[in-house]
């Protein structure tokens, strides 16, 4: 996917995305680089998380924000959570949903079986930039009209307007490549992935991943976790445990986390990680909301944090600050 998602015309720079294995909570999109985490080492309480697994940083960059002047303020006031595709799994271990080492097992077994997934069925992935949604998904069946069933693509990742991810077959993606500026796409920039993440594509990963999941202690969060496949929040155990297994072969539904989260009272978002994928996404959605970059050197890891609305004068929003990772 782009790195940028203010898409105005004005600002055309862009990058493309790796494809490391998953780290980090970052398989789909890749923005990992070396060295990232260099800053985090010399944190105590974030070299201690390394040193049990330096390939996941999602609670490593936790403990950069709580070293900062008012950072554990801004940390004991976040009442909602939410990750971008594996970056979910590391918003329920920030919620309390598992612990820290099952989580680690669970993304190891994630990434396993995806890939061995990926292996069986070869795919691809696309950004599809300058369309609106409905766009896309015209743009999706007219490509699948000269496919094979095996060859279909979908809208794999609704990041926000004007900046889709689709999935699918090799020979399909192909084809929206070849049709996109017929449908006035601005352009489609291949994802360095190597495989057709978030479709039917990944049912082979399935199996093992329930059998994982169906084994790992799950409690109820602290606070609520907002799950990529409906982006509605998500309680019981049981329930997480079924929509975390859905999540790897259904479209990752962030515009709509995005504006939800904004209709329920987000006022200040804070993020943390290389470069600002997810502010360019909040200001795709919405350019009024505010929203600061927080760091470390280099950057490290995504996730946002957001003032909302209180619940007393808002009854049934969310109250205090929103968690976001990448």
């Amino acid at each position: 996917m782009i790195t940028d998602c203010d898409l105005d015309g004005k600002r055309d720079k862009r990058e493309r995305l790796g494809s490391n294995v998953p780290r980090e909570g970052r398989w789909i999109t890749g923005a990992q680089f070396v060295g990232m985490g260099q800053e985090a080492l010399k944190v105590p309480a974030a070299a201690e998380l390394y040193s049990k697994a330096n390939e996941i940083l999602g609670l490593a960059a936790v403990e950069i924000l709580r070293a900062r002047d008012g950072g554990q303020k801004i940390i004991d006031s976040v009442d909602v959570t939410c990750g971008l595709s594996l970056g979910e799994y590391t918003a329920l271990a920030f919620a309390g949903a598992f612990s820290f080492e099952d989580g680690l097992k669970l993304v190891k077994l994630r990434g396993q079986a995806m890939q061995e997934a990926a292996d069986a069925a070869k795919g691809a992935m696309v950004s599809v930039i300058g369309l609106d949604s409905d766009k896309v998904h015209q743009l999706c069946d007219a490509a699948n009209e000269g496919v094979e069933e095996a060859e279909k693509v979908q809208i794999a990742n609704f990041l926000c307007n004007g900046n889709y991810a689709v999935s699918g077959g090799i020979k399909g993606i192909e084809a929206v490549e070849e049709k996109a500026k017929s449908f006035k796409a601005r352009m489609t920039v291949r994802l360095a992935a190597n495989g057709a993440f978030h479709t039917r594509f990944m049912n082979p990963a399935l199996s093992q991943l329930e059998s994982a999941l169906s084994a790992t202690q799950f409690k109820k969060p602290r606070i609520p976790v907002i799950s990529n496949v409906d982006a509605e929040p998500h309680a019981d155990p049981a329930a997480i445990k079924k929509i975390l297994a859905r999540q790897v072969t259904s479209p990752v539904q962030w515009e709509t986390t995005v504006k939800n989260l904004l209709s329920k009272g987000l006022v200040r978002s804070y993020e943390l990680g290389p470069g600002k994928v997810l502010a360019g996404i909040v200001k795709r959605i919405d350019r009024t909301s505010p929203v600061e970059n927080i760091s470390a050197i280099h950057n490290e890891r995504f996730f946002f944090i957001a003032n909302c609305t209180s619940r007393e004068s808002n009854p049934g929003l969310y109250r205090g600050r929103v968690l976001f990772y990448h």
